[in-house]
């Protein structure tokens, strides 16, 4: 018989779990809810390899409230149901980035504010790493931004140590597409929050997501070719100035 179809990505997890050694015995691991389908996904994934894994770990949710007005009580109660420790962190963020700052392009600010607040609180309840929901189409977004925009090649890692904060992040569902993810959403009928960013719709971002589907079509497999390229980086054939 065939394994339900979550089963698969769950396996996808374990398996980018073990190829970066993501997590490890007694782990302390914060996990940055928004509300969104990824990091629902990601949390109920990481409490169903708790109750089966070898390695003691334990889980903390954390959600950030942006500062604008919003139920996160789908959220509280979804953690309470798995038996998953639950914070709700205020923050002014959306009014800084969206009213004092009035950017223009906002993500970069937003992004950076976010991390330092859930890494802070992740800190403060004496957890060791922080795990985010970032999936294999986000890494390809991410890495095309980094090469048509900035002219780098460059990507978020698996697993990065903040020597400043003295904790880790990782991020479990890397190998894992994003059309999988929301098969997962609908199937296992996960509670979702709208999502409330006024530059949703607008973003490099978004370009780069439409970009790849457009590729996908014309190219099948480009996405799992592209994340293969960043596991093969041959430095010897890079343009390194001496």
């Amino acid at each position: 018989m065939r394994k339900p179809f979550h089963q698969r990505v769950w396996r996808k997890i374990g398996q980018a779990i073990g190829d970066y050694n993501l997590i490890e015995q007694e782990d302390r691991i914060a996990v940055g809810i928004s509300g969104g389908k990824d990091s629902i996904t990601l949390l109920y994934a990481l409490r169903h390899l708790q109750r089966i894994s070898k390695v003691d770990f334990s889980l903390q949710a954390i959600h950030l409230g942006m500062g604008w007005e919003q139920d996160f009580t789908p959220l509280k109660t979804f953690c309470e149901e798995i038996q998953v420790p639950f914070h709700h962190e205020l923050t002014q963020i959306a009014p800084i980035v969206f009213e004092a700052r009035q950017e223009k392009n906002p993500c970069s600010l937003c992004a950076k504010l976010r991390r330092g607040a859930l890494n802070n609180t992740a800190i403060t309840l004496d957890c060791n790493k922080v795990a985010l929901g970032h999936h294999l189409d986000d890494a390809i977004e991410t890495l095309l931004l980094c090469m048509f925009y900035e002219g780098r090649y460059s990507c978020f890692m698996p697993k990065t140590y903040l020597d400043r904060k003295n904790i880790t992040v990782i991020r479990p569902m890397i190998y894992v597409k994003e059309d999988a993810i929301k098969q997962v959403v609908k199937d296992l009928e996960f509670p979702i929050l709208p999502y409330l960013c006024p530059a949703a719709a607008t973003t490099k971002r978004q370009e780069m997501k439409d970009l790849i589907q457009q590729l996908e079509r014309q190219i099948p497999g480009v996405r799992d070719r592209l994340l293969s390229s960043l596991q093969h980086v041959n430095v010897d054939h890079l343009w390194i100035k001496k």
